[in-house]
């Protein structure tokens, strides 16, 4: 099969022909139709001190995808071969205090597919039948590819409740795009979304923010009043990872504001805390998705909503075939696109 392929410890990879994968005892085989470029998959590439210190090569990357079942090894019991598919990335040991409580996502000992384990850049991946998730026939290979990060958007989105609060999103990449679109569908009042990027704040307004704000002209407490808010936002969820995301939106959050952070920082950030003390904000760190109770609200949202899977749809704004896939991560690193997906029916 052709896959992508890291074959040791340096930069770039390399499609080649590799062995197909086999399923084992409990695992289930999948012809990969469509797979989602993460920033994950641009740190392996680029082969930085994160990469170096989290994979071992040689390793097939990739853990965002979309495709169909063609075998199942022995102990299958609900997956069928024909089933269309994403999968969680996260595979858990099942045993240790968190799993053993139901909060599998936060497992000591998770090994991550395309991090730890072979991924899904190939015609191939084989992954356990736990981690398989069915879509039903509203999921098109495009929104199948970014299952993943679109439960990434889910998961803080709905962490605190959002009818009628006003709602603060810094960073408008793939995941707060369709944040944006999972805060409008649950309800929230007024929508702001902010970066630097004219290319991703056009895309913010698409998917049906209220405001999108370019960081590097306005504050945004002028953003507030030109929403008309006489008090804070009270709801932030914090995707960029900038290390002035975090202070600024705590200075403009409501008394009692709940911020969810999903965004990676790539060094310390110098944080008020007394405000925190005295705005009795709550901060909550969110990483991934709740397994499985996301995939199934953001399953829900998506086969229940036109609209909803309309605007998470628009953000995928390149899908180019897996041969041209140097193409594809030059434009999932520049930061002016939308979600880059790679067509893997094309060999």
């Amino acid at each position: 099969m052709k896959a992508l392929y890291k074959a040791g410890g340096h930069p770039g990879f390399e499609l080649v022909d590799r062995p197909e994968p086999e399923a084992g005892w409990g695992e289930v085989k999948i012809r990969v139709i469509t797979t989602g470029i993460c920033g994950t998959d641009l740190h392996i590439e680029s082969w930085d001190a994160w990469a170096q210190g989290m994979i071992t090569a040689p390793l097939i990357p990739g853990h965002e995808f979309y495709g169909e079942v063609v075998a199942l090894g022995e102990g299958i019991r609900d997956v069928r071969v024909g089933d269309r598919v994403s999968g969680e990335g996260h595979i858990v040991c099942g045993i240790c205090r968190n799993c053993r409580a139901g909060r599998r996502q936060m497992c000591i000992r998770t090994s991550s597919v395309g991090v730890q384990r072979d991924g899904a850049f190939a015609e191939f991946v084989v992954v356990p039948e736990t981690n398989v998730w069915v879509h039903d026939s509203t999921i098109t290979p495009e929104l199948g590819a970014v299952s993943a990060p679109s439960g990434n958007a889910v998961h803080p989105a709905l962490r605190f409740p959002l009818v009628g609060e006003d709602v603060l999103i810094p960073g408008a990449g793939p995941t707060g795009l369709m944040a944006a679109a999972a805060a409008r569908h649950a309800g929230a009042r007024k929508i702001a979304v902010t970066d630097v990027s004219a290319p991703r704040l056009a895309l913010a307004r698409g998917v049906g923010a209220d405001l999108a704000i370019d960081v590097g002209r306005t504050r945004i407490a002028d953003a507030q009043r030109e929403l008309g808010m006489k008090e804070g936002f009270d709801i932030g969820m914090e995707m960029s990872g900038h290390a002035t995301a975090l202070p600024e939106m705590i200075e403009n959050m409501n008394h009692g504001g709940r911020i969810a952070m999903l965004g990676l920082p790539s060094g310390p950030i110098a944080v008020d805390w007394g405000r925190v003390v005295t705005h009795m904000l709550t901060l909550k760190g969110i990483y991934g998705r709740e397994m499985f109770e996301t995939w199934y609200a953001m399953s829900a949202m998506l086969e229940s909503n036109r609209t909803l899977r309309e605007a998470v749809a628009s953000v995928v704004t390149d899908c180019l075939p897996a041969a041209e896939w140097q193409q594809g991560f030059a434009t999932a690193r520049d930061g002016g696109s939308g979600k880059v997906v790679l067509d893997w029916t094309t060999f």
